[in-house]
């Protein structure tokens, strides 16, 4: 089983708790601009092969934490175009 599916399989019961308004506050989530200036720091610097232990840890962390949120907000607006009044 890939990362993604499993993930993918652990947030399916999250995602049943959502209400309408819940689940539009998931969807309109934006990652932070200095999370995001960070990440794409940290992402040019992988690309040339700098960083060090520390920052890898960090920014595997941080990509991990974007996919979790994109996996939700998928999720979510699953949630919301099934619920369609």
């Amino acid at each position: 089983m890939s990362a993604a599916v499993g993930l993918d399989d652990l947030l399916d019961p999250l995602s049943r708790c959502l209400d309408p308004d819940s689940a539009r506050r998931v969807v309109e989530l934006q990652i932070p601009m200095a999370v995001q200036e960070g990440l794409d720091g940290f992402a040019v610097r992988a690309n040339e092969g700098k960083l060090t232990e520390q920052e890898r840890s960090e920014y595997e962390a941080l990509i991990n934490a974007a996919d979790f949120i994109s996996i939700l907000k998928l999720k979510a607006r699953a949630f919301l175009a099934s619920n369609v009044p």
